[in-house]
């Protein structure tokens, strides 16, 4: 234990993560803050999700949580990374997303008018902004420019975001969970590779993840609404890319796209199977995974337990390219207690019994003692 956990690893370990701490610290008090504010303006403006349809929550819920989640950002940026080159356009942006959004919260926008608007702030975010993949790294320190594929592939990966934690956000604090963990992986990645605003902006997304967790986590007090989902796609996405900008690694992208390897795998069976249908694309359905979870007998907390285990095995995963091999094995641990705990608990409220008569034999016999 001593060798695994020596000090050189964790001087290492903090000196990475330390600059990420404290926009980390002021986006969680900013988001945590400003929900009680939120929920109070989502009543005032009408702005609440009413239970029956494709809804499982059981009270009217706010809606305005996305607009807590970016004012808890926005704060941490501004305090932290004022003169951060790329920080006003992300803003935004992101700030663009959040305010548009809540149009499709109060009366859901037509699918395409929807999709056209989530190009458009990809679109934005890259022609305008300059967030884009300008080459990928390959093996052996080889880069392939991308040239004219630059703009597609940037809004792509983009909208492919938006998209994943859109349809993520179906169960209380799932989307806001997962993309704390995603974010705390591109906080390693980055502070491995020295990049000092990367570690901040990642500790600012987890920072607000982690505070509107507090009102999120089921039962849900404040819904992020497409707002929230479409903010933290964008802000997501971004931050991937403009830590991507900067460095020549090989699959630089891995880790954070191995660590939403679910969601994206969910959200591509998704497109696929109302493709298959001949249904729009946008159509919301109770078939996602983390429906069927609960189909199966899991409860909203014991899904995301599953999803938040799922998403920080694989992104640890994807860290041992940046030579994170000891957060891996962590992981590994954390996430079998966290896989086991779930599974025991279904069992014992299921009722269900796994036949193992051998195992009589490590009991003792009735009367014997």
């Amino acid at each position: 234990m001593t060798d695994f956990f020596d000090s050189q690893a964790l001087a290492s370990l903090r000196d990475h993560l330390l600059p990420g701490l404290w926009p980390l610290a002021v986006a969680f008090a900013g988001c945590a803050l400003f929900a009680p504010v939120a929920i109070l303006l989502s009543r005032r403006a009408g702005l609440i999700a009413e239970p029956g349809g494709r809804h499982a929550h059981a009270t009217p819920t706010p809606l305005l949580g996305g607009l807590a989640m970016y004012v808890g950002f926005a704060v941490a940026l501004l305090i932290f990374l004022p003169h951060y080159a790329q920080g006003p356009g992300l803003l935004a942006v992101t700030g663009l997303a959040t305010a548009i959004l809540i149009i499709d919260d109060r009366k859901a926008m037509r699918p395409l008018v929807k999709l056209g608007l989530q190009v458009l702030l990809a679109g934005l975010a890259v022609l305008v902004f300059g967030i884009k993949i300008t080459y990928l790294g390959l093996p052996g320190g080889h880069l392939v420019q991308l040239g004219i594929l630059i703009a597609p592939i940037s809004i792509f990966w983009l909208l492919g975001m938006q998209n994943t934690v859109n349809f993520l956000d179906g169960v209380d604090g799932l989307a806001a969970g997962v993309v704390l963990i995603v974010a705390v992986i591109l906080m390693l990645a980055a502070g491995q590779l020295h990049q000092v605003e990367i570690v901040q902006l990642s500790g600012a997304l987890a920072g607000t993840c982690a505070g509107f967790l507090i009102f999120n986590f089921h039962p849900a007090r404040i819904f992020m609404g497409d707002s929230g989902a479409h903010f933290l796609g964008l802000a997501l996405g971004a931050i991937s890319i403009l830590g991507v900008a900067k460095v020549a690694v090989a699959f630089a992208l891995a880790a954070p796209a191995l660590a939403l390897a679910v969601p994206i795998a969910d959200t591509a069976w998704a497109i696929l199977r109302r493709r298959r249908d001949r249904a729009p694309v946008a159509r919301p359905d109770r078939l996602h995974l983390h429906h069927r979870l609960q189909d199966f007998g899991l409860d909203p907390r014991q899904t995301c337990y599953v999803f938040y285990a799922a998403s920080a095995l694989l992104g640890a995963l994807g860290l041992t390219l940046f030579g994170h091999g000891r957060v891996l094995a962590v992981t590994l641990v954390a996430s079998s207690v966290l896989a086991s705990t779930v599974a025991a608990d279904l069992l014992q409220h299921a009722g269900w019994r796994i036949p193992a008569p051998f195992l009589r034999r490590l009991l003792a016999e009735p009367r014997t003692r």
